[in-house]
């Protein structure tokens, strides 16, 4: 009788035992979870509910607590936070899904061989190509007009540089757009030689050029859209900071989204014209769960590649150049004005050290009565001594590690030596600011957000070089890396208290990987992968 009465006491403790789990879509077991929280803490289940992390901790904690039709066994594998794009141009990528990827040519020749396999597939009126940079020729000089006149007689063809701070175009397209030795060039230059352009135009006058080229069809935009998603899902992105957008592809972006045809979160800077400006400080911010609207994006200078980023002293191999703002100083800091006057944040580009100063100090002077705006520099790439201080007023570095890795192998003969040791100085602004916001740039740069953390953290390009590393004094560890490509990413765009982190409440949005990121040898990173990327709880690769 005893043992009967004992298996029936244990039969109703488990029965009670299973009727007082809680049913939730997910839970996973056996893993390595690096929630990223204010501790680094670390954990090895997870349930999820709803799209939201409802409990994290032990195995046991989780399987006693709850139950899943669809339980996850991960058998040993790592997971962390999904990763963030802080500075990228994810709708501008997806166009450049859609035409000539120049990325990697070594010559004009190849270019060119480029441009007629994309012509004799398309058959295309007007060509658009992206990603060509003279620093990786053998003639690191810009190329000219000459042999597209040649190739291209009649067709109107525009290759955008890396940077997107530069362009070349064919003796078509300058007619189209009107452009000649005696055109305008304030906020940037039209090269000219012997009294004619070459085809070479820098920053503001390449606005003459993109005038001319074909809108997008909604058919374009839509593919664009959806075709760079998959590949951010490839990766792990699960948020995008997309620096530079126009009211109607968010309008697109939010429309895909609410009809569950895109799900990637998007946080959205507007480009910061006057037009856009009185359109959102009318409508206010706009949040949904996929998209945050809530900033600005303005331009300081351009790019170092293109010596269009401003300089306080001449750039040091064109005793001639200092680069240029874009704008007026009275005009950036009435953009900033009206924006410090709202709730918005502004972000704005700002490469060169004089155009670092400028804008910091527009930050201070029209922050000063305000809390809490978390306004970013993006790129902060070159800066002087004393400006480093500013960030310690709560702006925010925004800021791309693959950049110094790109740049490294020509940035000195721009800047010297002494102004080297101020750049792409990633540890110096950690220290400052208190956090780093990390990104890429993409498609300046690759998407891979794996060469973004090794860039971060050994200083080297994919190729291992160099062999001590770049300025090594600037690297990142693997704890604030990761911060910086989630926790602080999030708190960057006012959404720390939902995603960034693997918390109770927040978004079940995490990565897979079968190695260790923390611990992995450095070599290793860049051919690093996710398995699984989860959006909301939902397997989204």
């Amino acid at each position: 009788m005893k043992s009967i009465s004992l298996f029936l006491a244990l039969f109703l403790l488990i029965s009670c035992d299973q009727k007082n789990k809680i049913a939730v879509d997910t839970i996973i077991t056996d893993a390595t979870i690096y929630s990223v929280n204010n501790s680094f803490s670390q954990a090895s289940a997870m349930a999820i509910d709803k799209g939201k992390i409802v409990a994290i901790g032990t195995d046991s904690d989780i399987t006693k607590q709850y139950e899943s039709k669809n339980t996850i066994e991960a058998k040993g594998k790592f997971i962390y936070p999904g990763l963030f794009d802080a500075h990228c141009h994810f709708y501008n990528y997806g166009l450049s899904l859609q035409e000539v990827d120049l990325r990697d040519t070594k010559s004009m020749d190849e270019i060119i061989t480029r441009l007629k396999a994309f012509q004799k597939e398309k058959n295309p009126t007007f060509i658009v190509g992206n990603g060509w940079d003279q620093n990786d020729w053998k003639v690191k000089k810009y190329p000219t007009k000459a042999e597209l006149d040649v190739a291209f007689p009649d067709i109107p063809v525009v290759l955008n540089r890396v940077d997107g701070h530069a362009i070349i175009v064919n003796s078509k397209a300058l007619k189209l757009a009107g452009i000649t030795k005696d055109t305008n060039a304030d906020g940037g230059q039209i090269e000219i030689v012997n009294g004619e352009p070459t085809g070479i135009l820098v920053d503001n006058p390449m606005e003459l050029v993109f005038k001319i080229i074909p809108k997008p069809t909604r058919k374009i935009q839509i593919a664009a859209l959806l075709d760079a998603e998959k590949v951010m899902f490839d990766y792990g992105l699960t948020t995008v900071n997309d620096a530079g957008l126009d009211p109607d592809v968010i309008h697109l972006i939010d429309s895909l989204q609410k009809a569950k045809v895109m799900t990637l979160n998007v946080y959205a800077m507007v480009t910061a014209n006057q037009k856009n400006i009185d359109l959102y400080l009318k409508k206010g911010i706009y949040k949904t769960d996929n998209l945050n609207v809530r900033s600005f994006k303005m331009y300081g200078d351009g790019a170092l590649g293109s010596r269009g980023a401003c300089m306080h002293n001449p750039y040091s191999d064109s005793p001639n150049q200092y680069g240029a703002l874009l704008a007026p100083i009275s005009g950036l800091k009435e953009v900033a004005k009206q924006l410090a006057a709202s709730k918005f944040q502004l972000n704005t580009h700002a490469i060169g050290d004089s155009a670092n100063t400028v804008i910091l100090k527009i930050y201070k002077e029209v922050l000063a009565d305000t809390k809490d705006r978390r306004w970013k520099i993006e790129h902060a790439q070159v800066l002087r001594e004393a400006d480093f201080d500013y960030f310690k007023f709560g702006i925010i570095p925004s800021v791309q590690p693959t950049h110094a890795t790109s740049d490294m192998y020509w940035a000195g003969d721009r800047l010297g030596k002494e102004r080297l040791k101020n750049a792409y100085a990633y540890k110096k602004l950690l220290q400052k600011a208190g956090m780093v916001a990390l990104g890429t740039d993409f498609p300046v740069e690759e998407v891979n957000p794996m060469l973004t953390f090794h860039a971060a953290v050994a200083r080297k390009d994919s190729k291992e070089y160099p062999k001590g590393g770049f300025q090594m004094e600037n690297a990142l560890t693997r704890e604030e890396t990761l911060r910086g490509m989630t926790i602080w990413a999030a708190f960057s765009n006012f959404e720390e208290k939902e995603k960034g982190s693997l918390e109770v409440g927040k978004w079940a949005d995490f990565v897979m990987f079968d190695q260790d990121l923390i611990k992995v040898e450095e070599n290793k990173i860049v051919k690093m992968k996710p398995i699984n990327t989860y959006l909301k709880g939902k397997k989204v690769k």
